[in-house]
């Protein structure tokens, strides 16, 4: 692992990277970072605006290139997109820069949580309710090779946020 003190945390969308990353950060006395929200601000624009004006090969564009700007960043956790680090080489780049943090749900779990949200998702904002879940098992089963390659895996459903901060005390004595 790099000496950058850095925390990936990805996952599918849902999977509360960003309320794991704010309360990880916390806990360690670093800062926090949403991936998207930094595309938000480096464009002006809002993500669905981003993807229904550019699409998604212009969105993952950008992603890659905000992502590979935070390099110099220490002392952060980063909650990504959930397709972050599925396009381009991001996984590699995460996985060579700092600890990277998988949050597991099942499809059941993520889609009681995203039935909620689904407006504000651009991929899942057209699909029915009644093909949710058929679809969150697709994409899931389509991005786990990545996902599956992070150096901590935890339950995203039940995440015990004092552990994890000790999980990665260890990890960054090593």
């Amino acid at each position: 692992m790099s000496p950058a003190k850095k925390i990936y945390l990805i996952g599918f969308m849902g999977s509360g990277k960003s309320t794991t990353g704010k309360k990880l950060a916390s806990g360690l006395g670093w800062s926090f970072v949403d991936l998207d929200k930094k595309i938000e601000e480096e464009t002006g624009r809002k993500i669905p605006e981003i993807f229904s004006k550019q699409g998604e090969e212009y969105f993952r564009e950008v992603e890659r290139r905000v992502l590979r700007a935070m390099e110099s960043l220490s002392e952060v956790v980063i909650s990504t997109g959930g397709g972050a680090p599925c396009y381009h080489d991001n996984m590699e780049h995460m996985l060579g820069n700092g600890i990277t943090i998988y949050l597991k749900l099942t499809p059941v779990q993520l889609k009681q949580r995203l039935a909620v949200s689904k407006g504000e998702r651009p991929l899942i904002k057209d699909v029915k309710r009644e093909n949710l879940q058929d679809f969150i098992e697709e994409k899931l089963n389509s991005r786990e090779k990545w996902y599956n390659r992070a150096e901590i895996i935890v339950d995203g459903m039940n995440t015990d946020h004092l552990l994890l901060i000790s999980i990665v005390r260890n990890h960054l004595e090593r």
